[in-house]
């Protein structure tokens, strides 16, 4: 059996579009923020507050259409119940009850009552709305620090224009993952805003990648048009980025298809930021620097220190 094997040269001319790419682009931030503000997210339990019951039934396979049913006679407003991992274990989400906390121990025990010994309580947990609000502050307040630490480290190893072109680029991609659970309405959590971190990363990877051999070809090209040295810049890299990016889709696909419901928010954020991520350091990130004008004359500040560092060791 041949492996299927990548071109490792090609001349596809990007840069041809990069003004469409940035109108796109803009387009498409745009409207995931205005989603966000109008429609809003699915936010689950970590967020919105109330309590999450894990249950193994005792005799086979559990009915969700039966659990469901018996859960509704309760009234106990939105019931959100799902399979996870054996075909005996259920999780069972209930809203915030309005009330305080006797309210929300009241639903706990309402939900005992109705299975009494049938099933086993795995887990019972009950999320307030302080400590809702408190998850999402840290969430937002993760993805700023890491925006923030990003811009700090790329301009101390390369140049400004890379610094902001690399934050502007993440931002875009953090910005379209919101924009698709505006649209999808999968529930966003905990494990979103962890999948939200790890595009912030996978995103900057692949940027860097592509600001690493585009600040090389500035050195060995000094006279080639801009656009011309980002076209060859971004081909030199493309076998790397496509075959990172599809063993990542792979491994993400199959989780997301098999993996169930309790990791299914993480999987599809994954999954969007990957493919995300591939296009904006095409079309974002390496047009910005066109867009900021950067010239081979703005690293001899930086090729001074590299002969420098060389001299003294």
């Amino acid at each position: 059996m041949r492996l299927i094997k990548l071109p490792s040269e090609t001349n596809f001319s990007f840069m041809k579009f990069w003004k469409l790419g940035f109108i796109v682009s803009t387009t498409l931030s745009v409207l995931s923020l205005i989603l966000f503000l109008a429609v809003g997210m699915n936010y689950g339990i970590d967020f919105q507050g109330g309590t999450l019951v894990e249950i193994q039934t005792k005799d086979g396979p559990a009915d969700l259409g039966e659990i469901r049913a018996e859960i509704s006679d309760l009234n106990l407003g939105d019931v959100q119940i799902q399979q996870f991992g054996a075909p005996d274990d259920v999780l069972i989400r209930v809203v915030r009850q309005p009330g305080g906390e006797e309210a929300q121990q009241r639903a706990v025990q309402l939900i005992r009552d109705v299975f009494g010994d049938t099933v086993d309580f795995r887990r019972v947990e009950v999320v307030g709305p302080r400590v809702s609000a408190e998850l999402a502050q840290a969430g937002v307040i993760a993805v700023i620090a890491a925006l923030l630490a990003i811009m700090v480290y790329i301009w101390l190893r390369f140049e400004w224009h890379f610094a902001v072109g690399a934050v502007i680029t993440t931002v875009h991609d953090v910005l379209l993952t919101i924009g698709i659970f505006a649209v999808v309405q999968l529930e966003f959590n905990l494990t979103s805003i962890a999948a939200v971190l790890t595009i912030v990363g996978y995103s900057l990877n692949d940027t860097v990648v592509v600001y690493d051999r585009v600040r090389e070809n500035l050195r060995r090209y000094k006279k080639m048009p801009m656009a011309e040295l980002l076209d060859l810049s971004v081909n030199q890299t493309l076998s790397r980025t496509v075959m990172t990016s599809l063993t990542t889709l792979i491994a993400l696909v199959a989780l997301f298809i098999f993996g169930g419901e309790v990791i299914r928010s993480f999987t599809f954020a994954m999954i969007w930021g990957v493919v995300i991520g591939t296009y904006s350091s095409i079309f974002v990130a390496a047009p910005m620097l066109i867009w900021f004008k950067l010239r081979p004359t703005d690293l001899a500040g930086k090729d001074d220190e590299v002969v420098a560092e060389g001299a003294a060791s």
